[in-house]
């Protein structure tokens, strides 16, 4: 009966230029390895890792039947299809024709919640919601402003996109200067005939926290259609939860408390 090792080893190293090819990379004597592929002994613990770590099996794979291993390695080292590349966009797709549709929302909003890297303020940043060939895309811009100066201390930009599955509206949103983060963001819809507030809890890895991850609830206080950017951007910073420009209750229905009987951060369905 065929020794599976001796069969195996030999299978890996035809996809190699040669034997003398593999002994050189591995740092193996070739007479040495002569004697693994012609079943005449087997090599030791420390050498059988080596050679497993190189070609990217394990021991125990190593001892498989040569017909399941070589089906085994024929998976592994079949290259990357078109189709397999483009399989995470097509479930992006089935998510957008799932999804229910969001015309009511398009438009701008102040976006409001506590801020994960200044302890009691509150971040409120200029959020939009756009339409464009079926989809909706969002955007949103944080800028940071030191609260006694009014100086410009920091700058975020988000580009995302949006949907509304299952009654729920989702925002899944990039951090688009620095590539560093994702938040996820999932509010209720408005069930009023005008848009006023969008309530809901995100969670993803603040920029300016480092790599911890954290969770809050948040508001979008909606501006309408028509907006001027500039306008709305001046009004963006971080603020004192008693600043007169924030609308009633907004400091209160942003608040991050665990109530029992809860145990987790959940928001109250307007």
């Amino acid at each position: 009966m065929d020794d599976p090792f001796r069969a195996n080893l030999a299978l890996l190293c035809s996809y190699h230029p040669s034997i003398a090819d593999v002994c050189r990379k591995l740092d193996f004597n070739r007479q040495q390895f002569n004697k693994y592929l012609g079943g005449q002994s087997r090599p030791s613990r420390s050498n059988l890792r080596r050679i497993c770590d190189f070609f990217g099996v394990t021991e125990a794979e190593m001892l498989l039947e040569t017909v399941q291993f070589e089906q085994l390695v024929a998976v592994r080292r079949r290259p990357l299809t078109d189709e397999t590349m483009t399989e995470p966009l097509r479930r992006v797709e089935k998510l957008y024709r799932a999804s229910q549709n969001l015309d009511k929302y398009v438009g701008s909003y102040f976006r409001y919640f506590y801020s994960f890297g200044n302890a009691g303020k509150i971040i409120r940043s200029f959020a939009t919601i756009a339409k464009h060939d079926g989809r909706y895309y969002w955007k949103n811009v944080e800028i940071l402003r030191d609260l006694e100066t009014g100086r410009n201390v920091g700058v975020n930009k988000y580009e995302g996109a949006v949907f509304f599955l299952s009654d729920r509206i989702y925002v899944v949103e990039h951090e688009s200067l620095q590539q560093s983060s994702i938040t996820q963001v999932t509010l209720y819809p408005s069930y009023r005939t005008r848009v006023e507030r969008l309530l809901g809890v995100q969670t993803g890895g603040p920029t300016r926290r480092g790599r911890r991850p954290g969770a809050s609830k948040v508001l979008l206080e909606y501006l309408g259609r028509d907006v001027d950017p500039r306008k709305a951007l001046a009004k963006c910073g971080l603020l004192d939860p008693a600043d007169p420009s924030l609308g009633a209750d907004i400091a209160g229905q942003i608040a991050n408390t665990i109530t029992p009987p809860s145990f987790v951060l959940e928001v109250e369905e307007p």
